[in-house]
């Protein structure tokens, strides 16, 4: 199991609600991982028991929404929905409260719908016809399911930009939990760049391979599993050193040694980026989605790191080379100073707080309901005298 940034946003709603009853699509979480969802039992749909549900789940896709709406929560004064595709489309009542923690709405089905069909080569054929079908039916569904959510909360400005485009609803931001406390800063770095990621599409992780293969005089170390693995190993020059996956004690102790960390993808927000910045470690990053908000570029008068303009070698060369002149710039402690803003606490005071203060004006606003409704039963007959 991989331990994301959904993961760890659940983690800490669960510690500001800790008797909250959990519900899932399907929970195959062995016995010595649930730590972080506080070794709760999930309330499970019946994508359960689905065959191959556990090693794909995914592929029933068509059937998602259908599973979802068959909570029944109609017994909870909150319902919570961590969500990046069908979890806000719980059904819930008028007298209850739903609060969507929007991590995106659903990438593939909106604005990267293209850019899902070519790298999963679902663009061409009849084949092709039947995905697009399947990503419209998708969208109508996921904008009609946004007018049950009364409150959204987006993890980024980026993000709640594309709240507003999707849905033509405000959110609140709250930025995501980072473990700043277990993460230790180095000051002095060893000389070699570094880049932590899943090894998907999106997140470019063969642009930086090949970037680096240009720079035979710069080292970089690449941590992460994914399908293209292999591929990428192989074109890999000897100056790459791909590592697969590794623990979180291997991965914290190479953010603490790296001279920069390298991300190349158009993030939601980009928890590993402000873990490396935790480190004491600046950061090289493509300039769009929610790093913009989470990196001092230089510009600021303490920098934590630079952007790049464009998704190519070429521009992440440049970028290096640029980070390496302005290098005495950029120091650990400021890096560590910036980090702290998007500590464990922090987001537990904010999120508790914006849930009290939801539930107050629910609460105001059934009370002002029933007053209103109670008066004109009483004044109707008179003003009809």
């Amino acid at each position: 199991m991989t331990y994301g940034g959904a993961d760890r946003v659940l983690e800490q709603i669960l510690a500001c609600f800790p008797d909250a009853d959990l519900f899932s699509l399907v929970d195959f979480l062995p016995v010595n991982q649930r730590g972080f969802v506080l070794d709760k039992p999930a309330k499970t749909s019946f994508f359960q028991h689905l065959p191959f549900a556990r090693r794909a789940f995914r592929k029933y896709f068509s059937l998602m929404a259908l599973a979802v709406e068959q909570f029944d929560l109609s017994s909870y004064d909150l319902v919570i929905s961590s969500s990046h595709s069908v979890a806000k489309g719980v059904i819930t009542g008028p007298d209850q409260v739903h609060i969507c923690y929007c991590h995106s709405p659903m990438r593939y089905v909106w604005d990267l719908q293209h850019q899902y069909l070519r790298e999963t080569e679902l663009d061409k054929g009849v084949i092709g016809w039947f995905a697009r079908w399947m990503l419209h039916r998708a969208r109508m569904w996921d904008l009609r399911t946004a007018n049950g959510v009364d409150e959204f909360i987006a993890n980024s400005h980026f993000i709640a930009r594309r709240i507003w485009k999707t849905y033509r609803r405000d959110a609140t931001i709250i930025y995501p939990p980072v473990d700043i406390g277990s993460l230790a800063m180095k000051q002095d770095k060893d000389d070699f760049y570094l880049t932590v990621s899943r090894l998907v599409p999106y997140k470019k992780i063969n642009l930086i391979v090949e970037a680096f293969g240009k720079m035979p005089d710069k080292k970089l170390v690449v941590i992460g599993d994914g399908a293209p693995f292999k591929s990428i190993k192989a074109a890999a020059k000897k100056n790459v050193a791909m590592l697969g996956f590794q623990s979180s004690e291997v991965v914290q102790d190479y953010l603490r040694r790296a001279r920069g960390f390298v991300f190349a993808a158009e993030e939601d927000f980009g928890i590993c980026v402000v873990e490396a910045q935790a480190c004491g470690t600046p950061v090289i990053a493509f300039g769009k989605g929610g790093v913009l908000e989470s990196v001092r570029d230089l510009s600021a008068k303490e920098p934590t790191g630079l952007f790049f303009k464009e998704q190519t070698p070429e521009a992440i060369i440049d970028a290096v080379r640029l980070f390496e002149i302005e290098n005495k710039r950029f120091d650990a402690g400021a890096c560590r100073r910036n980090a702290q803003r998007f500590s464990r606490e922090r987001f537990r005071s904010e999120f508790r707080g914006f849930c009290e203060r939801a539930m107050a004006r629910s609460r105001a606003e059934v009370k002002n309901a029933i007053d209103s409704d109670s008066f004109s039963e009483v004044t109707a007959p008179v003003s009809r005298v």
